[in-house]
């Protein structure tokens, strides 16, 4: 017996036994892909997507910590206390001196992090909440933040 029918014949059975029977996407047109000429990246985008692997995890350390950074600074209000962001800004930055000892990957600057700098952002941001939590306490809203409504029912009853 030849291999390839040997091949045959184990697919006809299977054919038989109905195993490729109600697969998913079964009667669906494959998906197009916006690059038909690099298959690989696609089917290693698409593997990341079905195992829920996050695509910043497919670059490049340098881009990687670029991208940390970028985070970190958008979401300085979310941190508990001015210690930890300290801490998260000084471990970046550990991660960052130990990737330029030894650079793996394309030659991409990485800056690194002015602590204080990201300390006295986040101790305004913390400012301003609590001068609105304070005014919400004290049952007030700023002027800026009335509603359109409240002003015009004011205005009109003057």
């Amino acid at each position: 017996m030849e291999f390839t029918s040997w091949i045959d014949q184990q697919i006809a059975e299977a054919e038989r036994r109905g195993a490729f029977d109600n697969l998913p996407g079964a009667g669906k047109p494959i998906p197009a892909r916006r690059e038909e000429t690099d298959y690989g990246q696609a089917w290693l985008r698409d593997y990341a997507r079905r195992e829920g692997i996050p695509q910043q995890e497919l670059l490049p350390e340098p881009l990687k910590l670029r991208k940390e950074i970028e985070l970190l600074t958008q979401t300085l209000r979310e941190f508990g206390s001015e210690r930890d962001l300290r801490e998260a800004a000084t471990e970046l930055n550990r991660r960052i001196i130990a990737w330029r000892r030894i650079p793996v990957g394309p030659p991409v600057f990485v800056p690194l992090l002015d602590v204080e700098e990201l300390a006295a952002g986040w101790r305004q941001a913390r400012e301003a909440v609590d001068a609105q939590e304070a005014q919400t306490a004290r049952g007030t809203q700023p002027a800026r933040e009335r509603s359109w409504w409240r002003r015009l029912i004011r205005s009109r009853s003057h």
